[in-house]
């Protein structure tokens, strides 16, 4: 292959994470999360992260709240910012004041996020409007209805899994990887993949591919992916 976006090692493909970053993380927590790049980001030393996620479907990962217990998450931005029932190490901390907790509705971050990778200055919507989410924010009156503006929410690293890449960085996701992913992965400087399974360009049927290797940086394999 002439030119490939394919990294060695998770370690690699996350080595220059630098402190202060902002992060999107793929998936439902563990359900179809980057497990790999998240334990390489736990061996990294970078620090004072902004980590947006959805624990909403959260069944057991300890990747994300051992980063919030070791003192390296400085904000978590989530549509569900708590682990399940119990909640976990965050709601600690945030009473605390240790951690920042922002809440945002599913489809407010999704337009958020979208808006970062279209390039476009905001979206009015009307979620939240007459409530204290409206707060220093914008508003204006649009066919009689009350609308506040949201702001593009744009990160230095997306960290993503998909079911299947090849090495220009076109992928084609599985079930629930596809919920979060492939917007993502437009909003991000840098999108780095860990990928089920990896190929030769041209091994993904064209329209097959849902998030096209012009919004992907990097790619690593996923522990046990075979090279098809």
């Amino acid at each position: 292959m002439a030119f490939s976006k394919l990294y060695d090692t998770h370690d690699a493909a996350v080595a220059d994470v630098r402190d202060g970053a902002t992060i999107l993380v793929g998936g439902v927590a563990k359900s179809n999360e980057p497990s790999g790049l998240l334990s390489a980001l736990l061996r990294h030393d970078a620090t004072d992260l902004t980590i947006v996620c959805d624990f909403s479907g959260w069944d057991g990962s300890e990747t994300i709240p051992r980063l919030v217990k070791d003192g390296r998450v400085s904000r978590i931005i989530s549509p569900y910012p708590f682990l399940g029932a119990h909640g976990g190490v965050i709601p600690e901390l945030w009473e605390l004041g240790d951690i920042e907790v922002v809440a945002v509705p599913h489809g407010t971050l999704a337009e958020r996020l979208r808006a970062a990778g279209a390039g476009i200055g905001g979206v009015f919507i009307t979620t939240g409007v007459g409530t204290r989410f409206d707060m220093d924010k914008e508003s204006r009156s649009i066919d009689g209805v009350g609308h506040v503006l949201e702001t593009p929410l744009r990160a230095d690293f997306a960290l993503l899994r998909c079911h299947r890449a090849d090495g220009v960085g076109n992928l084609v996701y599985r079930g629930a990887q596809r919920g979060w992913n492939s917007v993502m992965a437009t909003a991000a400087r840098t999108t780095v993949v860990e990928s089920d399974e990896i190929g030769e360009p041209g091994a993904i049927n064209p329209e097959l591919v849902i998030t096209p290797g012009i919004y992907v940086n990097r790619i690593v394999r996923a522990a046990g992916a075979p090279a098809v």
